[in-house]
């Protein structure tokens, strides 16, 4: 038998929607990849819960405010629930990278946070991203580091090839599809 994680810990810019190296600033720049939604609906229908673990300094860059974020993800969650599904918690950091806090990751600061708020242990939670960020997130905080080759996904297995031996998937409908058929271990 299959064994299901609890929960799903997903980044947003690059995984979920698609990501500009000049920042997602509006509702407008808010636009899915292909197949992410229904991803994630398959998750929830599964009884998977299912957060998101941003970064966004556009915040501390003064290129959004936090309202502006607030409706992307009300935009989100709109999205998803026409398709049926639904994001259980959203997290996200609002600090430059040089503020030093412990929530931008690569620190696991957001990760735990998630961790304390399900209390669910992070070591059979997969973590899908498309960054070195996410995978060293991921790994600080002891889940499962997954990859999606959308978003910066290609180039940040060009630039780190010892990522390809982490679980690497097309998209997060590929990664879902693996984590529905066959679980997750260490």
């Amino acid at each position: 038998m299959t064994r299901l994680p609890k929960l799903v810990i997903l980044d947003r810019d690059g995984v979920v929607n698609h990501d500009s190296d000049d920042y997602i600033r509006s509702v407008d720049e808010w636009v899915p990849i292909e197949g992410s939604l229904e991803a994630i609906a398959r998750l929830n229908h599964a009884g998977v819960l299912v957060a998101v673990a941003t970064n966004q300094s556009g915040i501390a860059r003064g290129y959004f405010t936090i309202d502006e974020l607030n409706r992307m993800h009300a935009k989100f969650q709109q999205a998803l629930a026409r398709v049926g599904g639904h994001i259980d918690g959203i997290f996200f950091c609002p600090h430059a990278p040089d503020d030093g806090c412990s929530c931008r990751k690569p620190a696991p600061g957001l990760l735990r946070s998630i961790s304390l708020r399900f209390s669910v242990a992070l070591d059979r939670v997969p973590f899908i991203g498309d960054t070195r960020a996410d995978v060293e997130a991921a790994r600080a905080a002891r889940a499962i580091p997954m990859l999606v080759q959308t978003g910066k996904g290609e180039r940040t297995l060009s630039q780190h090839p010892q990522f390809s031996v982490l679980p690497v998937f097309a998209d997060l409908r590929e990664a879902v599809d693996h984590i529905l058929a066959r679980g997750v271990s260490r």
